[in-house]
C-alpha cells in the first residue's frame, strides 16, 4: 500500500528525510522519533503535501507526485492539529467531508461513520461543546467518510486523557481487521508498543530501526537495569552488560541474566565514586529502544516541522 524508494527531502542544506525506504501493507505502522527527527515531513510528501526533493514514493499504487490527485482519493490524513470546524454541528463537519469527496448515498454514509464513533447523542451539537476526545473521533469519523484504502494519522492521541487514547486506539485497531492501512506518528512509547504491527525510528532524517516491537525489544537483550546515581559515570567493560543511555542521573543498561549482573554493576559504579541510590531490574520497554536509537545531543541545526506546519496553514 505504501512504498518509497530512497525517498528524500532537503530544506537548502538541510536534509530533513534522508533516504527513506519503507514497504508497508496491511498493517499499523508507526513512525517514531523525536522532535525534527523528520516524521512530519515524510508524511507531508505520502500524502502529496510537500513534494520530495528525490527519490520515489508510491500510495495505493500511485505516485505521490505524478498521481498525486489519485493518492488523495484513495487516502486520509488526520493532522496533529484540530481539523473541525467548532461553529458547526459534528453531523454537519462529517457532511463537509462527504460532499467534498462525492460520497454517493451521503447521508446514509455519515450517518454510518458517526454511528461507528460513537457520536450519535451528540451529532447535533456544535462542535465547540465537544470534548478533546469527542473532537479527535469526529475527526476520525471526517477521515473514514469516503472509505480510504489508507488513513495518515499524526499523534492522533495527542492531549487526550488515558480514557479518550484508549477509545481512539480501539476504532483504529478495528478499522486495520477491515482491512485498512494505517500510518501514524506517535511520541508515545506504549501506544507503538502495544499497537503497532511494526515500528520504525527516525532520527536526524535517517531510519535508525525497523521492526515488530516485540523483535525490536528483543534486540535490547532480555533485561535492563536502571540505575539512578550521583556522581559523573566514566562508561563499563564488562561482559554482559552493556551501557544504553544516561539522563538526568539515570543510568539504563542491558544485561542478558539481571540476578547475576545486579551485584557485579553495583560494585562496579560504586567503585567509580558514584553514590549509587537505586538499582532496578525490568524487561526492556520500547522507551529502551528509542533511547537506544536517537541522538541525545541538542541539535539546533534540526528542522522544526511544528513551525513549518505553522508556514503551511498560513500560505495562501
Amino acid at each position: 500500500m505504501i512504498e518509497t524508494n530512497n525517498l528524500t527531502k532537503n530544506f537548502e542544506k538541510l536534509c530533513a528525510v534522508d533516504n527513506l525506504n519503507l514497504k508497508i501493507e496491511n498493517e499499523i505502522f508507526g513512525l517514531l522519533g523525536p522532535n525534527g527527527a523528520g516524521k512530519s515531513t515524510s508524511v507531508l510528501m505520502l500524502t502529496t503535501l510537500l513534494k520530495p526533493s528525490s527519490g520515489e514514493a508510491r500510495v495505493c499504487g500511485y505516485d505521490v507526485i505524478k498521481d498525486a490527485k489519485k493518492v488523495r482519493d484513495a487516502i486520509s490524513y488526520v493532522p496533529q492539529g484540530m481539523a473541525v470546524d467548532i461553529k458547526l454541528t459534528g453531523y454537519e463537519n462529517v457532511m463537509l467531508y462527504a460532499k467534498l469527496y462525492g460520497v454517493p448515498d451521503r447521508k446514509r454514509k455519515v450517518d454510518e461513520v458517526i454511528g461507528l464513533l460513537g457520536l450519535n447523542e451528540r451529532k447535533d451539537e456544535p462542535v465547540k461543546n465537544y470534548s478533546g476526545g469527542m473532537r479527535r473521533r469526529l475527526e476520525l469519523a471526517q477521515a473514514l467518510v469516503h472509505e480510504p484504502e489508507v488513513l495518515f494519522l499524526d499523534e492522533p492521541t495527542l492531549g487526550l486523557d488515558v480514557a479518550g487514547r484508549r477509545q481512539i486506539w480501539e476504532h483504529i485497531s478495528s478499522l486495520k481487521k477491515k482491512g485498512m492501512t494505517i500510518f501514524m506518528t506517535t511520541h508515545y512509547m506504549d501506544e507503538a508498543d502495544e499497537f503497532c504491527d511494526r515500528v520504525a525510528i527516525i532520527d536526524k532524517g535517517r531510519i535508525a530501526a525497523m521492526d515488530s516491537p516485540a523483535k525490536l525489544k528483543n534486540m535490547i537483550g532480555k533485561n535492563v537495569i536502571t540505575a539512578n546515581v550521583k556522581g559523573e559515570f566514566k562508561g563499563l567493560n564488562i561482559d554482559g552488560i552493556k551501557f544504553l543511555s544516561s539522563e538526568n542521573g539515570e543510568l539504563k543498561f542491558k544485561v542478558e541474566n539481571g540476578s547475576e549482573a545486579l551485584p557485579v554493576l553495583s560494585e562496579a559504579l560504586t567503585k567509580q565514586g558514584l553514590n549509587v541510590h537505586a538499582l532496578s531490574l525490568r524487561e526492556p520497554s520500547m522507551d529502551d529502544v528509542f533511547m537506544q536509537n536517537v541522538s541525545t545531543t541538542d541539535d539546533k541545526t534540526k528542522f522544526d516541522s511544528t513551525k513549518f506546519r505553522t508556514m503551511l496553514r498560513g500560505m495562501k
